[in-house]
């Protein structure tokens, strides 16, 4: 405390403000100031060990002065000393102060820093308990709700596809099974090669089959064109989509017509009015009635899957819009047009009601054009004969394994001949 920065400052206001005389001690004189000084000194914790020996006498002359001049040297050293008191509690206070804030400042950091710790840990934690508990998921061990209905939904929805294809495979094959399985007992190269004779009591499916394959040939060679050409039509040259939009609608409503209207119409237009009789060449005309929606309709979407760029390509090379359509576009969608194909001989192949009406069910061998022109029989109007109006069911299975086997085989030559043409195709193109 004797280093204290306010000492000098002390020693300057006292020796403006008190003017003292000479003070004798003992040891050599010096001046009322320096002794007050030495004084207070004293009084704030000097070296007693030296200024013990200090001791002031009052010189002869002027001996109230000196007297007064003491006691006024008493009161600086209790004012120093208090002055000193204070600085010391001020220091003491300060420190406090310091060491509270200090310590308050510490306090907050360690909270701030605790808080974000302790975030930063349970984010971590919790990200951690997320992804372990997503991976126990994920192996089946600790499924949470949400997780737990997604994979029950999950399985059940897989579960519904397996059977439902399971139970359409199983139906397909129980009926192809079921059918030859009755079929094959009573299956002979006889029944396949001859024709029915009520003298030799024989039974012969020969001029069915023929009437079959020689019907969808001539329904075949007349709607394909005309369901093609409307197809590329409506996609390709129409501007108009109000004219488009009501011809779709006309198409899609002759989709849905039952087909024994259709044989109604058939009889009353080709076989009455235009003396067609009743014939295979009737009955294929109402046939191609009835397929042409499908062969549009498959065709046209088709024809919608073939890129843009592919014809504005071939435009932009010069060539004309019709052999862009023949060399690029019909190409392209070849699959499309075999499978309405294909699907346009199924029906074939399974329609009776409205060959009842126009091609009629006779069992007489001819060659093609001349079978066009008579009434025959179809497989089918054949299997409807022998089953409803016979009562031989044994021939009716015959007949409709024969279906099976002949639908099975224009699906693969279709197939085929699809195929063959894209390689073609290609090959040209390469």
């Amino acid at each position: 405390m004797s280093d204290s920065p306010l000492l000098p400052s002390l020693e300057q206001n006292l020796s403006q403000v008190i003017p003292l005389g000479n003070l004798t001690t003992k040891e050599p004189v010096v001046s009322g100031q320096q002794h007050v000084l030495q004084q207070g000194k004293i009084a704030m914790g000097g070296d007693s060990s030296k200024d013990s020996a200090l001791v002031v006498t009052p010189k002869t002359e002027g001996h109230h002065d000196s007297n007064a001049q003491v006691k006024l040297g008493s009161g600086v050293k209790d004012l120093v000393s208090g002055a000193m008191v204070a600085m010391t509690t001020i220091q003491a206070g300060a420190t406090a102060v310091g060491n509270a804030a200090d310590n308050a400042t510490s306090n907050a950091v360690g909270s701030v820093a605790g808080n974000a710790a302790g975030n930063a840990a349970g984010n971590t934690a919790g990200n951690a308990a997320g992804n372990t508990a997503e991976n126990l998921i994920g192996g089946h061990l600790l499924p949470s709700a949400n997780a737990f209905k997604r994979h029950c939904y999950s399985l059940t929805m897989r579960g519904l596809m397996y059977l439902c294809t399971g139970l359409t495979v199983a139906l397909v094959l129980f009926l192809i099974g079921y059918i030859l399985v009755q079929a094959v007992p009573y299956f002979s190269i006889e029944i396949l090669t001859t024709k029915p004779s009520y003298l030799r009591h024989t039974i012969g499916v020969l001029p069915d089959i023929l009437n079959t394959i020689y019907l969808i040939i001539a329904a075949l060679v007349l709607v394909l064109p005309l369901g093609v050409g409307a197809a590329i039509y409506l996609n390709e040259y129409a501007s108009s989509k109000r004219l488009v939009h009501m011809i779709e609608y006309a198409i899609e409503t002759l989709a849905g017509i039952p087909s024994i209207i259709y044989g109604l119409v058939g009889m009353l237009i080709f076989c009455e009015f235009l003396g067609l009789q009743t014939s295979l060449l009737a009955g294929a005309l109402t046939l191609v009635i009835m397929t042409l929606p499908t062969i549009i309709r498959t065709t046209q979407e088709s024809l919608k899957t073939v890129p843009q760029g592919y014809r504005e390509g071939a435009l932009g090379l010069g060539a004309a819009k019709f052999r862009v359509i023949k060399t690029v576009v019909l190409p392209c969608c070849s699959d499309g047009i075999v499978t309405g194909c294909i699907l346009a001989v199924g029906r074939m192949l399974g329609e009776s009601a409205a060959l009842l009406f126009t091609a009629g069910f006779a069992h007489s061998l001819h060659g093609f054009f001349e079978g066009l022109t008579n009434s025959g029989a179809t497989l089918t109007v054949a299997l409807y004969v022998y089953a409803k109006e016979q009562g031989q069911f044994e021939v009716a299975f015959v007949i409709a394994a024969i279906l099976l086997v002949m639908s099975l085989g224009i699906n693969i030559l279709a197939t085929t001949i699809a195929n063959r043409f894209k390689r073609r195709i290609g090959t040209a193109r390469a």
